[in-house]
């Protein structure tokens, strides 16, 4: 049987090389991602840049991603993104069926990564989460880890067309047992309790300026 994430292994291999190079790629608290199960990675998104980065500070899971649609237009875009296996997400309406496909990648034991903002920040701050994505979540019955990409607004915020040479770092918390998500309650307001949970401690993963972490993990 072929293996399902080959083409996933070797792009994270090759773009990896490139952002310890280019950018000098650091990776801190990889050890808070799950090493078996289904987790949800749920990450700050301020570039481009930040679902490699991601992905890329990682060695032992191999990680899908909800990506939006426009991505997957033409053909070789259409070829590669499924091939990396993304998921494509409709971003102009509600996409329950990416969300339940979502859910049911996630109880199947893979990880997942999310952006709950939904799309790249302008001015590099933090902003609220999106509701589809706390509804994923609640629904899917694994732990959620945050994660805090630095340094990648830098290199290439939203409106650049050439990527800076800078230093990034990406930050992995400690996961969120799933039964914090439930202790939230429910009624119609508990997606956007658990979109602003999983914001507050992405926000919690923020260096103090000047500060840099004791360990390294790659």
């Amino acid at each position: 049987m072929k293996d399902r994430f080959l083409v996933f292994r070797f792009v994270r291999w090759t773009v990896g090389i490139w952002l310890k190079l280019w950018l000098r790629l650091e990776a801190h608290g990889t050890e808070n991602v799950p090493a078996t199960g289904g987790c949800v990675l749920a990450s700050n998104h301020v570039s481009y840049l930040d679902p490699a980065v991601v992905v890329c500070g990682l060695r032992h899971r191999n990680v899908r991603f909800m990506a939006r649609d426009t991505l997957f237009a033409g053909r070789f875009r259409n070829w590669f993104f499924h091939a990396i296996r993304c998921v494509p997400l409709d971003r102009t309406r509600g996409d329950v069926a990416a969300l339940r496909k979502g859910i049911n990648i996630l109880k199947a034991g893979e990880v997942l990564g999310v952006f709950p903002e939904g799309t790249r920040s302008h001015d590099g701050n933090l902003h609220p989460a999106k509701g589809g994505i706390g509804f994923m979540i609640a629904k899917a019955g694994v732990p959620t880890v945050p994660v805090y990409v630095q340094g990648t607004f830098e290199a290439l915020p939203r409106d650049a067309r050439k990527i800076k040479r800078t230093r990034v770092r990406v930050y992995y918390g400690s996961p969120i047992p799933f039964e914090e998500i439930t202790a939230l309650g429910d009624g119609k307001d508990v997606y956007q309790r658990v979109g602003e949970l999983v914001m507050s401690r992405i926000a919690a993963l923020r260096p103090v300026p000047g500060d840099r972490p004791s360990t390294l993990k790659q």
